[in-house]
């Protein structure tokens, strides 16, 4: 064990902030990060690393985008919170707005977790019901009714997935398996006058990146608007990544070419982009749901550092560089990336499946066909993801260290670097396989 991990566990349970960045889905101990810049992370050691962790998402524009650092400085000289109203906050939210359609009304928060806690609580409120209907690896954050693990059938109350959640806490949430459209129907069949909300990721990228099922989405959001319920979309990871108006934009370009009328979900939470790498996030909506809030309405929320004047510049920089050409250039690295890595896993038989959805994937090693639900992805081969993960690091390549993960690029990947991390990749299956 190194002096640092000596030390970051006598003062650090387990040694870090965040389970993820423990490398317990790979093994080994962790190096921390010094600084980044671009697209690229320079670790304690000195090794400098092409990086595809990003922050998790939000450093879309690469590591310290100047712009992103400049109006990040001019706020901090300013103040780094006041615990009022600015007029950056009304900024970010308008931004926000005008790119997503549905988000009709806006209010900034701190974290994924506490928009999607506020969202559901919104849901509860508006429809005077208590069951929640979430989806099996789809991630919402840490609050205790989403820390549910799901119950004995298809449509039953869900169990506490961690210690120090109630049974109570956990009773009025239904766990179902993702993409399962007969058992969605059948939820709504036996409970439907008791649902007061689904809670979805837009497209789920906490269990590997697992692309909709063509047309679940709009049946959500169909049986929601038929049953009186609300639909939440989460959008904390896609929302202005997977495109520039997240999935819903994916899908709502593919329902417009169809000649269909997109569907639209009542609430929507954002995190990660919309910060720049600051902690920011929000939950959108119906004009009428959202002002439900406190003041206008009797849904509390509250947070001293909601609309931190710092973490929004961060976002409307980033926000205001995050344009179509942009976009573009995320599409065009993330096709690179996924048919070279994917060529070299199969020139050395190395058996897997790409999960995409929009600039987002992954791929899944030892399954032969893509997985829609929890069960298929959890079949995954995650011990030869461990031994790739440590080769490409040795290679100079920082891939996320669960098999469960995204691979998040940015702007500031190069050709160049694309054309490295395909060598590594298949300098480390030419081995696995031999």
């Amino acid at each position: 064990m190194s002096s640092y991990s000596e030390r970051a566990r006598a003062i650090l349970p387990g040694g870090v902030n965040s389970p993820v960045r423990a490398w317990n889905g790979v093994g080994g101990e962790p190096v921390p990060i010094a600084a980044a810049r671009g697209a690229r992370v320079v670790d304690a050691e000195g090794r400098e690393l092409i990086d595809l962790v990003a922050s998790w998402g939000p450093a879309i524009l690469g590591h310290g985008h100047p712009e992103v650092i400049a109006a990040v400085q001019e706020a901090a000289a300013r103040g780094l919170s006041f615990g009022a109203t600015t007029e950056a906050e009304v900024e970010l939210a308008e931004l926000i707005r005008d790119r997503y359609a549905p988000a009709e009304r806006v209010r900034l928060v701190s974290t994924g977790t506490e928009a999607t806690m506020t969202a559901i609580r919104l849901a509860r409120a508006a429809t005077g019901r208590e069951v929640i209907v979430k989806f099996a690896g789809c991630y919402h954050g840490h609050s205790d009714a989403l820390l549910v693990a799901a119950g004995s059938g298809l449509a039953t109350a869900g169990v506490p997935d961690s210690a120090g959640v109630t049974r109570g806490a956990a009773q009025d949430t239904l766990v179902l398996p993702y993409g399962d459209e007969a058992a969605l129907t059948d939820a709504f069949a036996e409970h439907g006058s008791r649902i007061a909300a689904v809670i979805t990721e837009a497209a789920p990228c906490n269990m590997g990146v697992v692309r909709p099922p063509v047309g679940f989405n709009r049946l959500i959001a169909t049986l929601c608007r038929n049953e009186g319920a609300v639909m939440i979309l989460d959008e904390v990871l896609t929302g202005f990544r997977a495109g520039p108006a997240g999935w819903w934009g994916v899908e709502r370009a593919h329902d417009l070419e169809a000649g269909l009328d997109p569907w639209k979900p009542d609430l929507v939470t954002f995190g990660k982009v919309i910060g720049g790498g600051m902690p920011v996030a929000a939950i959108g909506g119906r004009r009428d749901l959202m002002e439900q809030l406190a003041p206008l309405g009797p849904v509390y929320q509250a947070g001293t550092l909601s609309g931190n004047p710092v973490a929004v510049a961060a976002g409307i920089a980033t926000m205001g560089l995050l344009d179509q050409a942009a976009h573009e250039r995320l599409a065009a690295l993330a096709d690179a990336t996924v048919t070279g890595v994917s060529e070299a896993l199969t020139r050395h038989g190395i058996v897997h499946a790409v999960g995409r959805a929009g600039t987002l994937f992954s791929f899944f090693l030892g399954l032969a066909e893509v997985p829609t639900t929890f069960d298929e992805v959890s079949a995954q081969d995650t011990a030869r993801f461990a031994r790739m993960f440590h080769a490409l690091r040795e290679a100079g390549i920082s891939l996320p260290p669960s098999a469960y993960e995204a691979w998040f690029l940015t702007a500031a990947h190069t050709a160049a670097d694309v054309e490295a991390i395909v060598a590594a990749v298949d300098a480390w299956a030419a081995t696995e396989s031999a």
